[in-house]
């Protein structure tokens, strides 16, 4: 593993990336989704893959862990395997824990990816944690180390581990950035052909409690380089909106410098608030005491805190969100990729916000007003005629947050992979990625919907 360090990922934020029953785990890949509105789709394909069901989880292999029944199956430390020592390079405290592992299936992937991209949810009572790694299969049979792709905590009590990325990882062929592993030059051919995941739970010697882990995915996809995407047609989410609450990030700016000091440094975890209470999740009185009483929407507060990365030192750490938002009852995160707004559509007209990530110049979005180098912003519907409807934490308060953008500007900003900048220069777009946080059991419909966009 190479010591070079990797540079923090642009297009979060300016201020600132099994088995089944009876089978192979079921997914749709959404590279062969129907196209809704019958629009020419963006070449590319995306994977998403997770493990969440008794049978998906106890076709890995546990070392030390125990596959949890129930209503919501998940995996927890069993005997553990040993002890190891740990030194937070946030705290510089050293510390001992007992530790158990799950190693998933090998996931070969039908088109390889150039991108990898894991998620989790999971629940850590103070004295435990988890670390999510991926190592990666190349198109030539060999194989990259393993990568830390998170060391998470849902809090952080004194004493607990503080919730980190990793910098540093790469083998010069790949290499990961914040949260995203993706090969270093695309044009060189160099593909990922699969992976595998290892879970590594941690706990206070001498205790029983566990990390509980519901759900882990991974989101692989091959996104060829584009400035421009294709045109949709308005399909069957056109004249729909959801009612999503409407919370502005700028209303924070200079709070919590700890957490990267509010204003646009918080799209990500203000746009997960909005979705979380969408829900009818929120965090509790007692959840909140801590924030001062004096500062408007105390839980984008609060969501910044718990979505904070200490190593990216910002709150745009995407995995991070989506393990926040599983963190309320029965609610579920992931990280992946859409390849059209007519995907977008089918999700709205079931229920499902769509919280996306994009980059532009103030002159690409009319009626934004402003231009940034990665922002994230909540889809909430469609007007009639097709234009996007979007809670845009970016606004001066909480009541201007609903804004309308033109349908063409908006899914070329959000799915190229390629941009210039104010400068002129070539910089990189984010093709599609979003956060959907939906309930463990959802209805029908939503079913249906998650799955034509390949998320089961």
């Amino acid at each position: 593993m190479s010591s070079r360090p990797t540079p923090r990922r642009t297009v979060l934020t300016a201020a600132l990336a099994l088995t089944a029953v009876t089978g192979p785990l079921a997914s749709v890949s959404a590279a062969s989704a129907p196209a809704g509105g019958g629009s020419a789709r963006p070449e590319g394909s995306v994977d998403y893959r997770a493990w969440s069901t008794f049978p998906q989880w106890s076709g890995g292999k546990g070392a030390g862990t125990e596959v949890v029944r129930g209503d919501r199956p998940g995996l927890v430390i069993d005997r553990p395997l040993g002890q190891v020592d740990y030194t937070d390079p946030h705290t510089g405290a050293t510390a001992r824990w007992e530790y158990a592992t799950w190693l998933s299936p090998l996931r070969r992937l039908d088109t390889p990816a150039t991108e990898i991209v894991v998620s989790w949810n999971a629940r850590t009572p103070a004295g435990t944690w988890l670390q999510a790694e991926l190592r990666a299969s190349y198109t030539d049979g060999t194989r990259t180390p393993w990568y830390v792709m998170g060391r998470w905590t849902s809090g952080d009590a004194p004493g607990d581990i503080r919730r980190t990325s990793v910098d540093g990882q790469g083998d010069k062929r790949s290499s990961v950035s914040t949260d995203t592993l993706a090969v270093d030059d695309r044009a060189s051919g160099t593909r990922l052909a699969a992976y595998e995941l290892r879970l590594t739970l941690y706990r206070r010697p001498g205790t029983r409690l566990s990390p509980t882990v519901w759900r882990l995915g991974a989101m692989a996809s091959d996104i060829p380089d584009r400035f421009t995407v294709p045109a949709s047609r308005p399909g069957e989410g056109a004249g729909h909106r959801l009612r999503v609450p409407r919370y502005s990030q700028e209303i924070h700016k200079g709070q919590y410098p700890e957490y990267d000091n509010g204003g646009e440094a918080w799209c990500s975890p203000t746009s997960s608030q909005m979705v979380i209470e969408y829900w009818g999740r929120r965090p509790s009185e007692r959840d909140l005491a801590w924030v001062d009483p004096s500062y408007a929407d105390p839980q984008v507060c609060h969501a910044a805190r718990y979505t904070y990365d200490n190593q990216y030192k910002g709150c745009g750490n995407w995995p991070f969100n989506a393990a926040y938002a599983a963190t309320y009852h029965d609610l579920q995160g992931v990280v992946t990729r859409l390849r059209s707004l007519n995907d977008a559509e089918r999700l709205i007209r079931a229920g499902i916000p769509v919280i996306t990530s994009q980059s532009f110049l103030a002159t690409e979005l009319d009626g934004a007003g402003y231009g940034t180098a990665g922002h994230l912003m909540c889809v909430t519907g469609f007007t009639e005629s097709g234009d996007v409807i979007a809670n845009d934490p970016a606004s001066p308060s909480d009541a201007a947050v609903e804004r309308v953008y033109k349908r063409r500007q908006f899914e070329n900003i959000w799915l190229r992979t390629k941009r210039h900048n104010a400068q002129g220069q070539v910089r990189s777009g984010s093709g599609g990625v979003c956060y959907l946080y939906f309930p463990v059991r959802p209805t029908t419909r939503q079913t249906r919907a998650l799955a034509s966009v390949g998320v089961r």
